[in-house]
């Protein structure tokens, strides 16, 4: 067919169909694809593939790994809790034994002792002497519940004097953490404190003539023919004081501000040697006419921020969390069935 015969039939398909208009004799052919491209075309799938199953199989093992990792951690951390747990019990049963033994006589001990705190804690001493209410610390605020109802208060830190010419006497002073007072019985105590430092009235100041000799190291009584003196027993378990957490303000005494018990603070604040030694009141003998200081509950003394149920309740905790890791895990990694 003639080049005029084609445009003939050119021009009567597009009368006939106007949006097909694109009809035209091709003045050339296409270039043929030559052997490079064809291999670019056939070889560019396949390596797509192959870098995209890779990164699978990388993707895999780093999820694989990480679940291993979370299940073996908190698998370990739960035995952890069950070993603490078992060393929490042989504790408490260590400190119920020593609380359960008989007091001693801290007269008789005082001459022998020679300082070691570590072989008294949670001892019971029983002991003798008269209390200097002019020197007593105040340490709070502490919180108590009385019949379902908080209530701010103190624990008051009060020396235990000598009686000269008493046998049954402390040889030297101590100190006693008489219990819980509330806010106002302190309030009232600073008061009264204060007033003796500006009249002196008490008997051992009038026989010392000013507040700075509480600050001698020779021991300080008091003589039992006056008669303001009567003397007190109490019973009572060695204790080393508080270890305060770090949101726990620093004490200041200048300012008779006390937030933890530090033995040896306490002990210099009241003219004493750092290396007093402390008890914790906790006689039982209720007096109705004297309803405060409230001495602590032997159950108060061995109990702990975690208990044996906390690290009980740990545990499962972390076996919950190893069992629930390893699971995902399991799921995640588990192949796919295909459809046939």
């Amino acid at each position: 067919m003639s080049s005029s015969s084609w445009r003939l039939v050119a021009s009567i398909s597009k009368t006939l169909n106007p949006r097909k208009c694109n009809f035209s004799i091709p003045s050339h052919r296409s270039p043929k694809p030559t052997k490079s491209s064809l291999t670019t075309l056939a070889e560019s799938p396949s390596t797509s593939s192959v870098s995209y199953q890779s990164q699978g199989e990388r993707d895999k093992e780093m999820v694989k790994m990480v679940a291993l990792y979370s299940g073996a951690i908190t698998f370990g951390l739960g035995t952890w809790q069950i070993f603490r747990r078992l060393d929490k019990l042989e504790f408490l049963k260590y400190l119920k034994t020593k609380l359960e033994l008989k007091p001693l006589n801290w007269r008789s001990l005082s001459s022998s002792f020679g300082g070691d705190l570590n072989s008294l804690e949670f001892r019971r001493l029983a002991c003798e002497g008269v209390f200097d209410d002019n020197m007593s610390i105040f340490v709070g605020p502490r919180s108590r519940s009385i019949s379902g109802v908080t209530e701010n208060g103190y624990y008051v830190i009060t020396p235990l004097m000598p009686i000269e010419d008493d046998p049954e006497s402390v040889q030297s002073p101590i100190l006693v953490n008489r219990g819980w007072v509330p806010r106002s019985w302190r309030d009232k105590a600073l008061r009264q404190q204060a007033s003796n430092v500006k009249s002196p009235t008490s008997v051992q100041e009038k026989e010392e003539g000013s507040w700075w000799k509480f600050w001698v190291k020779k021991p300080r009584s008091l003589k039992r023919r006056d008669s303001d003196i009567s003397a007190v027993k109490v019973i009572g378990v060695v204790r080393r004081g508080e270890k305060p957490s770090i949101f726990v303000p620093s004490n200041d005494p200048s300012t008779c501000q006390w937030f933890y018990v530090d033995v040896p603070m306490i002990a210099r604040a009241c003219g004493l040697p750092d290396d007093t030694v402390y008890i914790e009141d906790i006689n039982d003998d209720a007096n109705a006419s004297k309803p405060y200081p409230v001495p602590k509950d032997v159950n108060s003394l061995i109990y702990s921020s975690v208990m044996p149920q906390d690290h009980l309740n740990y545990s499962l905790t972390w076996y919950s969390l190893s069992a629930a890791v390893t699971f995902m895990a399991f799921k995640r990694l588990k192949p796919k069935r295909t459809m046939k």
